[in-house]
């Protein structure tokens, strides 16, 4: 995209969202021009909360569909739109509901608690909801002996059985392919290049990746921290689009990119955050379509364990 179709792009969306009392919430992983353009910037937890606050009459969501979802299931009574459909998870499409229900039958007895990156109808057999942001502190709420099911990233999980010592925590086996792919080697190498660099990982991240970090959280973890470190460098062991938030706060420290293991396939960057453009949001805004729909006992159970979620906070 050319610079003056974009700066058009983005005046032709700042007067629709006037037009039709419409806010924009995007994710840190979209485009830069993306982020842009949004009234509300965020990670998953800060979203799903500020969808609560908004007043609009519209949101769309610059992000992926469960995300959307998400923000439908807050707000019934609000237009909740999503630029590119097609853009999914992952993460969220490697747990199948109806293989989930199957799974969870096998543990009577068991509390399921469920990462946001999952589908609304995953999200109404959960108990609670967590995020990086707060997946410890969300397992560290139910009593050391309630037995659990986590779900769907066996990363996350991992990580979280490993810090709180549960043993009593079945894991779903999911993942996310951008964090999936981050290589060892090629990180040491940064390392080595970098000597005085921290290295700050996302828990999504396989656990050879972590136990090299200096920092592990999510992306407004990750981020605070880089504000906070004395460091001047830091190696970044995320989804790439990160990096326009780093730099416009910190422009006076250096941030690398942490390369995965192939890196012809752009693995570290989510091909489904990039489907949404400038030229969608428009499109969606001026159409006001697609529209998240979700079925109202659907939603109503998925809410629940949403806000169950952010009682936590």
């Amino acid at each position: 995209m050319n610079v003056d179709n974009s700066a058009e792009l983005a005046r032709r969306i700042e007067a629709l969202k006037r037009e039709k009392k419409a806010v924009i919430l995007a994710h840190y992983y979209t485009r830069p021009e993306v982020q842009a353009v949004a009234d509300f910037l965020g990670d998953s937890l800060a979203l799903s909360v500020q969808a609560q606050q908004v007043d609009a009459r519209i949101i769309l969501f610059a992000g992926v569909h469960f995300m959307a979802e998400t923000a439908k299931v807050l707000c019934p009574d609000k237009k909740v739109l999503i630029p590119c459909p097609e853009a999914g998870c992952s993460l969220a499409e490697s747990c199948d509901a109806r293989d989930f229900a199957a799974f969870k039958a096998r543990y009577p007895g068991y509390k399921v608690v469920s990462y946001v990156n999952t589908t609304v109808e995953v999200k109404a057999l959960t108990d609670i909801c967590c995020t990086s942001s707060n997946a410890l502190k969300v397992v560290e709420s139910l009593p050391a002996d309630q037995p659990l099911i986590f779900a769907p990233d066996r990363n996350l999980g991992s990580y979280i059985q490993k810090l709180t010592g549960r043993q009593n925590m079945v894991i779903w086996d999911g993942a996310c392919h951008v964090h999936e792919e981050f290589s060892l080697e090629k990180l040491l190498q940064l390392k080595r290049q970098h000597p005085d660099a921290k290295v700050v990982v996302h828990p999504e991240c396989r656990a050879y990746i972590v136990e090299v970090a200096d920092y592990v959280g999510s992306t407004a973890g990750i981020l605070d921290y880089c504000g906070r470190s004395q460091a001047r460098e830091f190696i970044v062991v995320t989804e790439a689009g990160i990096l326009a938030e780093m730099q416009k706060r910190y422009p006076d420290k250096v941030f690398i990119p942490a390369p995965p293991d192939d890196e012809t396939c752009g693995c570290n960057n989510c091909r489904y955050m990039k489907m949404v453009t400038l030229e969608n949001i428009c499109s969606c805004l001026e159409n006001e379509a697609p529209e998240i729909q979700i079925d109202e006992e659907v939603r109503r159970a998925a809410e629940r364990s949403i806000r169950n979620m952010i009682a936590i906070r």
